[in-house]
C-alpha cells in the first residue's frame, strides 16, 4: 500500500443521523492534511473512523500494515484532585520511558514542566505535553484533533510552526482538525473542507478560492486568511538571519 491511509466512499449513519456521506481521502507519508468545516460537520467523526475507533456503515478504511499512530485528542479531562505530574502522565505510555519523555518534551519546547503537576500547566504547555505523549510511539502518522484548543493566538502560531517542524524532522504524516483557518492555512500541504460530505479539497490557495468553500464560510473568511506559500529551497539575498533550514521568515 503506497499511502499511509486510504478512506474510500465512507458513509456513517447513526440512528437517523447521516454523519458522513461518501467521504474519500488519501494521506501520503510526510504530508500534512488539515480538515476544516463548521461545527457539526463530522470532522472529529472522520478522525475516529480513520483511527478505527468507529466503524463506517459503508465504505472502506485502509491503513498501511504495521503503521504506528500517535493521537492527540480534542480534549483531555483531568480530575483536579488527582495528583498527576507530567512525568507520570508520559510514563503511562510504557515503563522505563523517562529519558525518552524528557527528550520529547525538549523537542516540543516544554522540557521545563517535566516534574510539574498537569493541573498547573498553561494551555500552551498542556498542548505541548499532549503532543509529546502522541510522539512517544514514534508515529508514522500523527493525528491531531484541534491541537491549539485553549491557546491564545500567538501560542497557536507557535504550535502550528512546531507541528511543521515535527513533520520535517520525523517525516511523519500529519492529519489534523482545525477551526483556525486564518492561521492553519500557512502550516498545511492540503486542505479538506468537510460538511458531512467533502465540499472541496486541495492546496490552501485552491480551497479558499473554491465556490463551495466561499458558500460555507462566506467571503469574509478569505480576508482573514494568512496564506503563505513558500518554496522550501527558496533563498534570497540577506535572508541568512531570518531563515532556518530554508524556511524564510519574511
Amino acid at each position: 500500500m503506497k499511502n499511509l491511509l486510504e478512506i474510500s466512499n465512507v458513509d456513517l449513519i447513526i440512528g437517523q443521523r447521516h454523519l458522513l456521506q461518501n467521504v474519500s481521502l488519501q494521506l501520503a507519508a510526510g504530508e500534512i492534511l488539515t480538515i476544516v468545516g463548521p461545527n457539526g460537520a463530522g470532522k472529529t467523526t472522520l478522525i475516529r473512523v480513520a483511527l478505527g475507533l468507529m466503524k463506517p456503515t459503508t465504505g472502506q478504511v485502509s491503513r498501511r500494515s504495521n503503521i504506528s499512530i500517535g493521537y492527540m485528542p480534542q480534549q483531555l479531562h483531568l480530575d483536579p484532585t488527582f495528583p498527576l505530574t507530567v512525568k507520570r502522565f508520559l510514563s503511562m505510555v510504557g515503563p522505563n520511558q523517562s529519558e525518552k519523555a524528557k527528550a520529547l518534551l525538549q523537542e516540543v519546547g516544554a522540557e521545563q514542566v517535566f516534574n510539574s503537576p498537569m493541573q498547573n500547566l498553561s494551555g500552551g504547555e498542556l498542548q505541548r505535553v499532549i503532543m509529546a505523549r502522541a510522539l512517544m510511539r514514534d508515529p508514522d502518522l500523527l493525528v491531531l484533533d484541534e491541537p491549539v484548543q485553549g491557546v491564545d493566538v500567538h501560542g497557536q502560531m507557535e504550535l502550528y510552526q512546531l507541528i511543521t517542524k515535527v513533520r520535517d524532522r520525523r517525516q511523519c504524516a500529519v492529519m489534523m482538525v482545525s477551526h483556525d483557518l486564518h492561521l492553519v492555512m500557512a502550516a498545511t500541504d492540503r486542505v479538506l473542507c468537510l460538511n458531512q460530505h467533502i465540499c472541496c479539497s486541495g492546496t490552501p490557495e485552491t480551497v479558499t478560492n473554491d465556490p463551495a468553500y466561499l458558500e460555507l464560510f462566506g467571503p469574509h473568511a478569505v480576508k482573514n486568511l494568512a496564506i503563505y506559500s513558500h518554496d522550501q529551497t527558496h533563498h534570497h539575498e540577506g535572508c541568512d538571519d531570518c531563515c532556518e533550514g530554508g524556511n524564510c521568515a519574511r
